[in-house]
């Protein structure tokens, strides 16, 4: 067997004191202003290039959730081969040359290019995300992950408040030009930060001799997960998520209209209200960390979850569809921080990249299969039942999550790297 990194800091000492953690936060927040700049400029581009065409509008939301739905296999493959810091600073790297190129493109008069710079980004994420997780169990303490875990929500949760303004307040001000400037110094800034982190662990001599070809290790990943009885039920909770999210993801704006009679412009608020408490709900994680199993925190997140949406669908009261928002938004942390910690605590290190590559596709294979269903269900059904359904599917996949709350991860697995998943309880 070989074995991994040791932690970079004992369990006692601040995250924060870790230089590992200190680089990728900073990384973050400079691919956070770029990606907030990219979505909600480009849209705001594509609204006023096309007059408000549905179709060129959709086909943000095709380009940027389509390459993590086909690429997740690949680049989660590619990532426990590839050396991760080296992984990630190309990536970023590529995603500013793939900016500029587009930048350079615009201005000789072709604007549909701005879909490019959205596709690239969305494909290298897909490569840069798995190693970022690989990197997150070679330098963090076991007993800080979930903490860290919680801290990453929390600035997503941030972003996710100012993100939508910062786009359209750099699109407004200073157009597209400048914005997508902003977008490849912010994506070239990330890749120069990472140089901080620690040197990639050189491979063994029997980890060079044991590398095979890239569908034999695909399908490695998926004989992993497979074996795996937390990792398995871990795959079926992504996808009946997965079916629950992309069911109601494109009809909120008829809540809006429908259910509380106010203008679109009303849909503002409600993101806003539930940023503001996903940044809540990621400091409160962030306190229970080590006192809650992932998987427990996972299927209370999914079960408020659940009982928010049939509320929210059922609702024609103004203060009660905010109040639903935000304990959704509230407990939107326990979904996210649970799941990621779950993968990596029940996942050999050199396995990270393939599991997170195959399940990350059961979630977005799914949710991207029901938004493009969404409409026609509006056509047919009416929206109290459609949420309700959602809820209800919502609420099965917090339910299955019940067989596996006695599993506890193998210590084995933070400190060696075998051959097969941890499947004790």
């Amino acid at each position: 067997m070989s074995t991994t990194a040791s932690p970079d800091s004992p369990a006692s000492q601040s995250l924060f004191s870790n230089r590992f953690f200190q680089t990728v936060l900073i990384s973050n927040i400079f691919l956070q202003i770029g990606i907030w700049v990219r979505n909600f400029a480009i849209l705001m581009f594509v609204t006023d290039q096309t007059n408000s065409d549905p179709l060129a509008i959709s086909l943000i939301s095709v380009v940027e959730f389509a390459p993590i739905f086909v690429f997740s296999f690949i680049g989660g493959a590619f990532a426990d081969r590839w050396k991760p810091k080296r992984t990630m600073i190309w990536c970023d790297f590529l995603s500013a040359a793939s900016v500029f190129a587009v930048l350079i493109t615009l201005m000789y008069g072709s604007w549909e290019m701005v879909y490019f710079a959205t596709f690239i980004s969305a494909i290298l994420s897909q490569f840069s995300q798995p190693s970022v997780m690989k990197l997150f169990k070679q330098h963090i303490h076991p007993e800080k992950m979930q903490q860290g875990m919680a801290m990453f929500q929390s600035l997503m949760a941030i972003f996710m408040v100012l993100g939508p303004s910062l786009g359209i307040f750099s699109y407004h001000h200073f157009g597209i030009y400048i914005s997508i400037g902003v977008m490849g110094v912010a994506f070239l800034l990330s890749a120069i930060v990472l140089f901080r982190l620690p040197a990639d662990k050189e491979p063994e001599a029997n980890e060079t001799a044991a590398k095979t070809n890239i569908r034999q290790e695909l399908a490695d990943g998926f004989r992993y997960v497979w074996r795996s009885p937390v990792l398995r039920v871990l795959g079926a909770t992504f996808a009946i998520a997965g079916f629950a999210v992309g069911t109601i993801q494109t009809l909120g704006l008829f809540v809006v209209t429908e259910r509380l009679g106010q203008t679109k412009e009303f849909l503002q608020f409600l993101l806003m209200v539930n940023g503001v408490a996903m940044l809540i709900g990621g400091i409160a994680v962030m306190a229970l960390a080590k006192k809650i199993p992932p998987q427990v925190l996972l299927a209370f997140g999914i079960t408020v979850s659940a009982i928010c949406i049939v509320g929210m669908g059922f609702s024609t009261s103004i203060p009660l569809t905010l109040a639903l928002q935000f304990l959704n938004g509230l407990t939107f942390p326990c979904i996210q921080i649970g799941i990621n910690t779950m993968i990596m605590q029940w996942t050999e290190q050199e396995y990270v990249g393939r599991v997170n590559g195959v399940l990350s596709p059961m979630f977005m294979g799914m949710m991207v299969i029901m938004m493009s269903l969404a409409g026609i269900f509006k056509k047919f059904f009416p929206l109290v039942g459609i949420y309700s359904v959602s809820g209800i599917i919502m609420l099965i996949g917090a339910i299955i999550l019940i067989p596996i709350f006695k599993h506890k991860p193998s210590p084995a697995l933070a400190t060696v790297s075998g051959g097969n998943p941890e499947t004790t309880t």
